[in-house]
């Protein structure tokens, strides 16, 4: 490895090599199977959230950094204010050093996703930090916001577009669920597609984001999420052998290295499961907006990385319904001054419809790993 390598490649480009030189560390052959480094990811993502997330809430406590909860929203959620946040914090420490560890960081995938990720945290970070030095919901204004994102998605997924990291023959080609893409391809203008690649980014990371009112309920689907992109991205990178590939047996487009971004995907799912045993209600810690704007950024990545930017829209489904409430109550509102729910998102309508908050959530789960499946299912309906 070259002297100024970083020491994120260490586990992979170090310990990989010694399996050909000494006969006794053999076995670290397997770390050139991706799914071996994708256990490791995973299981070394939960048991860093939960070995830190306990002296992580006491330092929160002990700075004071508690939730600011609206005024306006249901009475029942002022008992949450003062509750620590920003918690999503220590959640990217846990999804992206583990990448780091496992991952081989010289992959453009792994490198974009990972800046991707980051790049929303700090936006987010900034925006929770102003909430609570302000004592005030409101953070960052709404338009700074929504550029710094742009700019970020714009960056990555230019790059990502850019050169020769996403092969040519596919590279503006669109794919659709249920579609044979090498039968049907629908191409589009290049700037089309990067426009299009940066809206999948920046929506899904505010919807993620709106979603994230509940005591574990945006983790939760973060998680279903995460594992389902596991397999597709899995599915669209790796070659079995020269004689079997699994993208185009499965009709879905192949793109080399993508497969590596599984790795990243099992981190996310460990780190989300730890992150929940400390979330699920009553929460001990909540995420904040730099937990919820770089996890759906992440997840928009990821689609538009794996050409399942429409798959995204089925397995993140319960994300689009939290959007799509936004958006119907605000034009209801200005249209005819009249609100179609109680309140928005949705699921501080069924709150005030006299659900419990754990039914909520927990059903809203049920519909995430249905809709889970369903995407999945596109796989092999063809």
């Amino acid at each position: 490895m070259p002297c100024g390598a970083p020491l994120a490649v260490v586990l992979y480009t170090l310990l990989y090599p010694l399996s050909t030189k000494f006969a006794a560390l053999s076995w670290l052959n397997v770390l050139r199977y991706t799914s071996t480094r994708i256990i490791a990811a995973t299981l070394t993502a939960l048991l860093l959230s939960l070995v830190l997330y306990p002296w992580f809430i006491r330092t929160l406590q002990r700075i004071q950094l508690g939730q600011v909860v609206r005024d306006d929203g249901p009475q029942s959620h002022l008992a949450k204010r003062g509750t620590p946040t920003m918690g999503g914090s220590l959640l990217l420490f846990t999804l992206i050093i583990p990448t780091l560890l496992w991952a081989d960081m010289r992959n453009p995938y792994i490198l974009l996703v990972c800046l991707t990720t980051a790049g929303y945290g700090v936006i987010g970070f900034v925006d929770d930090f102003l909430k609570v030095r302000k004592k005030h919901s409101g953070g960052m204004p709404g338009k700074v916001k929504m550029a710094l994102q742009i700019l970020v998605a714009s960056s990555t997924v230019g790059y990502l577009y850019s050169g020769d990291i996403m092969p040519s023959s596919i590279r503006y080609q669109l794919a659709l669920p249920f579609i044979d893409f090498y039968e049907y391809q629908i191409p589009l203008e290049p700037p089309i597609y990067i426009a299009f690649s940066v809206f999948v980014v920046v929506a899904f990371s505010n919807a993620v984001n709106l979603t994230d009112g509940l005591d574990g309920l945006a983790i939760g689907p973060v998680v279903i999420s995460a594992a389902t992109f596991l397999i597709l991205t899995y599915a669209a990178g790796t070659i079995i052998n020269k004689s079997f590939d699994i993208a185009h047996y499965l009709h879905i487009p192949h793109i080399p290295q993508v497969g590596e971004l599984a790795i990243y995907c099992g981190a996310m799912v460990g780190a989300g499961i730890g992150f929940l045993w400390y979330n699920t209600y009553p929460a001990s810690v909540f995420m904040g907006d730099v937990g919820s704007l770089p996890l759906g950024a992440g997840l928009g990545f990821l689609a538009v990385a794996s050409k399942n930017e429409f798959t995204l829209a089925i397995v993140g489904g319960i994300f689009v319904l939290e959007t799509v409430s936004v958006i119907v109550q605000v034009v209801s509102f200005k249209l005819t001054g009249k609100r179609v729910f109680r309140m928005a998102p949705i699921h501080h309508h069924f709150e005030l419809k006299g659900w419990a908050e754990p039914k909520v959530i927990v059903r809203f789960w049920i519909i995430s790993v249905m809709l889970a499946l369903i995407a999945l299912a596109t796989l092999k309906l063809r």
